[in-house]
């Protein structure tokens, strides 16, 4: 679920990792190319972004967000081996999101300072360690541990990738390098669930955190055999010094069209975040699903996520952006809405896969967008601005995924959860736009 990519993230991760938008792959694009040469200009022929790197940061990209979904389908399971509570639980996945949080504020910098193969070696092992921490766990407060400091070292690939495109690519090439990233990007948490939910019962939570551990290894393997410095020392001063002399341009980040567009960006990921939190609980605990058909089922909503992330990206080239956001919101918000009024009036569990369909469907319609007009609301900081955005969007969703479990076997928390969300965002949109802006996109709308 990037994420954001990178999307799901998480989901998330992402789920920034699944946005589409070619508005907020050319704008990183962009701020690349129209930076001072001196400074900022791809390093020398040689260094060429080739296909086998490109597959290496397309792992990058893609290992946090399926280390997030993975396991989901192993919950009940999970409680139920290391004696403990959902909500317990539910702390792995909240240790994990904040590790990535951090992650994306600690390794962008020390890579601008250090280079970054350095600190991308370092975010690998480290990912490697937690990863057999998790594996051999004897008790879930060691597993929670293990998971924050396997979020920390997936976040260094995810930036880190990012930050290596830039160094060695501008205008098309570079946004061609950043669109196959996110496309891996959102394959990811798409596929992960259900994998897991069919490798769940033959090789148990364990068995798929190996996985996930063996993943890790492959990229440290991969990093070490294909990944070159591509930020060399001469640069990194010569950019530091130009940034000395022109002062902080993070003052824009204040400005009110960013900070709207920021927060109702992270707060629709914190809705589907939310879900995804809860999701094997209410498939498989309520809804009476098994391990498989939770997967399957999981599937088929980040299915539509892509879908609609792809008629999204589209629909920009001849809709305003502005008018795709309004609408996603307003489909997330009702959504929630007729979520809550379902468990209000309880209704079958099983119609509440309705609603929860087209909330995680309409996300196509916002992230892209949203992370299109908030780079676009200070575009002498994008770079900054992408930082903070990664960082809000992984920090809430850390904060709502183990409320929706506070109620035990019951939909009512999620509901408030993902209905409290969307109305933020909702209100954060109509910040950023003006009343007037939003009605008049409604009204285009209807």
């Amino acid at each position: 679920m990037t994420a954001a990519p990178s999307t799901p993230h998480a989901a998330a991760a992402a789920t920034a990792t699944a946005e589409p938008a070619g508005a907020a792959i050319t704008a990183r694009a962009t701020a690349t190319a129209s930076a001072p040469a001196t400074a900022t200009a791809p390093a020398t022929a040689g260094a060429a972004i080739t296909a086998a790197l490109l597959a290496v940061l397309g792992l990058l990209s893609a290992i946090a967000p399926f280390a997030t979904d993975l396991y989901l389908p192993a919950f009940p399971q999970m409680a139920e081996e290391l004696g403990t509570g959902a909500t317990t639980i539910q702390l792995t996945l909240t240790a994990f999101l904040l590790g990535v949080t951090a992650g994306q504020l600690v390794f962008g910098p020390l890579s601008d300072r250090f280079g970054r193969v350095p600190p991308l070696l370092a975010g690998a092992a480290l990912m490697v360690a937690g990863g057999i921490a998790t594996v051999l766990a004897p008790s879930v407060g060691v597993l929670v541990v293990a998971r924050l400091a396997q979020g920390l070292g997936g976040a260094a690939g995810m930036v880190i990738g990012r930050a290596i495109i830039s160094d060695l690519a501008t205008g098309k090439a570079a946004a061609r390098a950043f669109s196959l990233m996110m496309i891996v990007g959102g394959v990811a948490p798409v596929i992960a669930p259900v994998v897991g939910g069919f490798l769940v019962e033959p090789l148990g939570w364990r068995g798929i955190l190996g996985i996930v551990l063996g993943l890790s290894v492959v990229m440290l393997v991969a990093v070490v055999a294909v990944v070159r410095e591509s930020y060399p020392a001469e640069r990194r001063l010569a950019d530091r010094a130009e940034r000395i002399a022109s002062g902080s341009p993070l003052r824009a980040l204040r400005s009110r069209a960013f900070l709207g567009y920021a927060a109702a960006f992270s707060f629709a990921f914190a809705v589907m975040m939310a879900y995804i939190s809860a999701s094997p609980f209410l498939y498989q605990d309520m809804m009476g699903l098994d391990s498989t058909g939770y997967g399957l089922a999981f599937g088929v909503n980040a299915l539509a996520l892509m879908v609609v992330s792809g008629l999204s990206a589209k629909a920009a080239e001849t809709r305003d952006v502005r008018l795709l956001l309004v609408l996603g919101v307003l489909l997330v918000l009702a959504s929630t809405l007729v979520l809550a009024l379902m468990v209000v009036l309880g209704l079958p569990t099983g119609w509440l896969a309705v609603p929860l369909f087209t909330a995680v469907g309409s996300m196509g319609l916002v992230f892209g967008n949203a992370t299109a007009l908030a780079l676009d609301a200070v575009p002498a900081a994008a770079g900054a601005a992408s930082a903070v955005l990664g960082a809000l969007q992984f920090g809430l969703a850390a904060l709502v995924s183990p409320l929706v479990s506070i109620g035990g076997a019951s939909a009512v928390p999620l509901a408030a959860v993902m209905v409290a969300c969307a109305v933020v965002s909702a209100f954060a949109l109509v910040s950023a736009l003006g009343w007037r802006t939003v009605g008049a996109r409604v009204r285009e709308a209807v």
